[in-house]
């Protein structure tokens, strides 16, 4: 698509809207940055982008902060009712239902997520992961399987004096890799560096999948669909849709890596999806693809029998959930092209994710875990059942209108005592209730909180915040609230 002299306009000032505006202005659009949040300072998101922009960049981009005028949306070169907009790149927090959104597309303008519109110059290959919970830590784990892999191919073609293109053992080879989307860089921005010879790694949320056209991945990966982010998508059956949408572009020459226990994705695999599907179970011996048999990790080829190829405890990462992250890995990594020797030796070296199960320290007998992006109740149950000792457990946070009865189940000879706090804990302490769990603690602070789990626990037990729960209303983020719970841990005497 060419860009040059097009009129986009960017909503958001985070790093997708950023980094869209990033691309878009060294490919010649017209950009307006829209800043929706009426407190929000134009010097200051301009003087944020002087390290993205040149200064005539910079000098030409134009920012609004506040509402869009109506003017803006039906009036161009003096013309009334002629769309002001010839693209639109809303921020993942945008809903598309929302009446600016739905003004727009009604005037005919396109909206595409910034994820699209990275992909609109991407140069190279793209591996995409998706899924309710595990996705930071797989599409880590695959940037690193992936940067080695491109470490290997460059090593080998310069000691064999041979094109990179052949020094695969499938013919794949990578100059570089690159890791974007929902995990700290921005697709956009980055798709400025891609070549025919790199590949990008993408965490890709389901408020980035709303909004594309063209986005196709060689190999593509849907960990697992639970509840949440109802009170943007509304129902499971739209929320698993959504989800699904980023194998949309597939072909039977693409890889497409499943959840076999999931009950979204198996009908999905099995009648749905475009793409050549690859499956992972942590519950199903199965006759073709990756799975977990007490501590073993199988590979089968429906040919020979199963053929252990990694022993968990081999790993630093906890958890049947992290089993299957693992398991996805190693599917997506071989049919990418990478040796097994690679990814295996790889893995063995991963260090666990921030904030997902994060062993934090032992003080006074007390083994204190960092699972602060355990933002939704399946996630929550993930940590949970990672839990080796008697727990309490921090929970509450954000109303993103989950249920959590499967969450409370989970308890059972695991949850010691449940320290409560946010805009849930009434909702989450009448649940729990109903099912018989009444250890409950209510405070009115993260700090407060803090201090009560360190009094309630004893000797031998686990405190584990697991919220269950987004972190916003308290804290901007998840990242900040885990890093508040390491670093008054981290204050306690041993």
């Amino acid at each position: 698509m060419n860009f040059e002299g097009k009129k986009v306009l960017v909503i958001g000032t985070g790093l997708s809207g950023t980094g869209a505006v990033e691309m878009l202005s060294a490919l010649g659009a017209q950009v307006t940055l829209l800043e929706q949040n009426e407190k929000a300072e134009e010097e200051k998101i301009r003087s944020g982008l002087e390290g993205a922009l040149s200064g005539d960049q910079l000098g030409k981009l134009r920012i609004l902060v506040g509402a869009l005028p109506e003017k803006e949306i039906f009036f161009r070169d003096g013309k009334e009712g002629t769309p002001g907009f010839d693209l639109i790149v809303p921020s993942p927090a945008v809903p598309l239902d929302s009446p600016l959104i739905l003004k727009m597309t009604e005037a005919g303008v396109p909206v595409i997520s910034e994820i699209e519109l990275g992909f609109l110059n991407e140069k190279g290959k793209v591996i995409a992961i998706t899924g309710t919970n595990g996705k930071t830590t797989t599409t880590t784990l695959m940037g690193e399987i992936m940067k080695a892999f491109a470490e290997q191919c460059k090593a080998r073609a310069a000691q064999s004096g041979i094109p990179e293109s052949a020094t695969s053992g499938k013919g794949i080879s990578y100059s570089r890799a690159f890791v974007v989307g929902n995990i700290g860089r921005s697709y956009a921005a980055a798709s400025m560096e891609t070549e025919p010879d790199t590949v990008t790694v993408g965490e890709i949320s389901s408020f980035q999948l709303e909004a594309i056209q063209t986005f196709h991945p060689i190999v593509s990966a849907i960990l697992n669909i639970t509840p949440d982010h109802l009170n943007r998508h509304y129902t499971m059956e739209n929320y698993a849709a959504i989800k699904e949408r980023i194998a949309k572009n597939q072909t039977a020459e693409d890889v497409c890596v499943l959840n076999y226990e999931d009950p979204y994705l198996r009908p999905y695999g099995e009648h749905l999806c475009p793409a050549r599907v690859v499956w992972f179970s942590s519950g199903t011996k199965l006759r073709k693809g990756y799975f977990l048999d007490g501590e073993e990790i199988f590979r089968a080829d429906g040919k020979e029998a199963p053929r252990a190829i990694l022993n968990v405890n081999e790993t630093n990462l906890v958890g049947v959930c992290n089993a299957e992250n693992v398991m996805a890995a190693i599917a997506m990594a071989e049919a990418a092209g990478v040796p097994m020797d690679l990814i295996l030796s790889v893995i063995r070296e991963f260090p666990p994710v921030p904030h997902r199960i994060e062993f934090v320290a032992e003080k006074g007998g007390v083994r204190y875990y960092n699972d602060s992006k355990a933002t939704n109740p399946d996630a929550a149950i993930q940590g949970i059942r990672a839990m080796s000792r008697p727990t309490v457990l921090i929970g509450g946070g954000y109303d993103k209108k989950n249920s959590y009865d499967e969450w409370i189940l989970s308890f059972e000879g695991k949850v010691r005592k449940l320290v409560l706090i946010g805009a849930t804990r009434d909702a989450i302490a009448e649940c729990a209730r109903s099912h018989g769990f009444t250890d409950i603690v209510f405070c009115d602070t993260f700090d407060e909180c803090l201090k009560t789990c360190t009094g309630l626990a004893e000797e031998g037990d686990a405190v584990l915040l697991s919220p269950a729960c987004a972190s916003w209303g308290m804290f901007p983020n998840y990242e900040v609230r885990g890093d508040m719970f390491k670093e008054y841990v981290r204050t306690l005497p041993d």
